[in-house]
């Protein structure tokens, strides 16, 4: 199975648009330590032809035109022949919107993401005669016609930002789902989004041949330390990367490849070099960026 991450950063890529902390400074700088990176979005292929796409991110337009994988063979085609939705943020919807140009696909999600789809009229640009909509449910695996092997598991997540209540403390717990993907005897694990490992989670995980799961934030009162924000990656449905609860000791026993995407831009280990840098690499884990190409042979 081939993966290439077309995006390793959370909402607002890095540098975030609207953000002048010290590590999006670095990076409109041109510090080779910070690179730059789109919002999350991981492709996946049996044959390297025809490609699933995990996430569809604001920024899917870029990163098509930056990854030659992704470019058109044809005077019209796209080797994008499926999209995966596993949440309902906007941040994994927005890019859908990109694939409207009389492309033919198919949106494989759980139905309830496919209802906000089907109750928002801006979604109605994707053509219902080119872009085919399969709902699926959660632990069943579907086989998508590419090679690969879907199946969708459930992680402990939030209501998206749109559908909560703003004033509310803390966030409405709801599911967010990971994308399985198997193909040729191997198996790669997409995880971007996850409130919290629990048994259950690492029994879903053990599979893994590779693992990219969320980096969001390297300690959960980041943003609000750094000065750019009030919620707690808790409150916004992230578990941290460090601590005694965090995902770098949760997932010590998982034996996949471990690379972290959905990486914020206040998050140090960005920063190649950084201590917080230096303590995922140590612990055996990777930090994801834009262009990153994992082969599972």
């Amino acid at each position: 199975m081939h993966c290439l991450i077309l995006g390793a950063a959370a909402g607002g890529g890095f540098p975030q648009w609207n953000c002048g902390c010290p590590l999006c400074n670095l990076a409109r700088a041109g510090d080779p330590r910070a690179r730059p990176r789109t919002q999350v979005s991981i492709a996946a292929s049996a044959d390297q032809e025809r490609w699933l796409i995990v996430g569809a991110s604001p920024d899917l337009r870029q990163q098509i035109l930056e990854n030659p994988a992704m470019a058109p063979r044809g005077p019209r085609h796209s080797p994008i022949a499926g999209v995966v939705l596993v949440s309902a943020d906007v941040d994994g919807l927005a890019g859908l919107l990109v694939l409207r140009e009389q492309q033919r696909l198919r949106i494989f999600a759980p139905d309830s993401i496919l209802a906000i789809l089907r109750d928002n009229r801006l979604f109605a640009a994707l053509d219902p005669a080119l872009v085919e909509q399969v709902p699926i449910r959660a632990h069943q695996p579907v086989d998508t016609g590419l090679g690969l092997t879907l199946t969708l598991l459930e992680m402990p997540g939030k209501v998206p930002l749109y559908h909560e209540d703003r004033s509310a403390a803390a966030a409405e717990k709801a599911t967010t789902y990971a994308a399985r993907l198997d193909a040729n005897g191997r198996t790669a694990i997409v995880a971007p989004a996850c409130a919290e490992i629990t048994p259950a989670v690492l029994d879903r995980l053990a599979a893994a041949d590779v693992l990219f799961f969320d980096g969001t934030l390297f300690t959960d009162d980041e943003m609000i330390t750094a000065g750019v924000g009030q919620k707690t990656g808790r409150r916004m449905g992230h578990i941290s990367v460090s601590g005694p609860e965090g995902s770098l000791a949760g997932l010590a026993g998982v034996k996949a490849r471990r690379i972290y995407v959905h990486i914020n831009n206040t998050n140090p280990m960005l920063l190649e070099g950084s201590p917080e840098y230096a303590a995922v690499r140590a612990a055996g884990f990777e930090v994801g960026f834009d262009g990153m190409a994992v082969e599972i042979t």
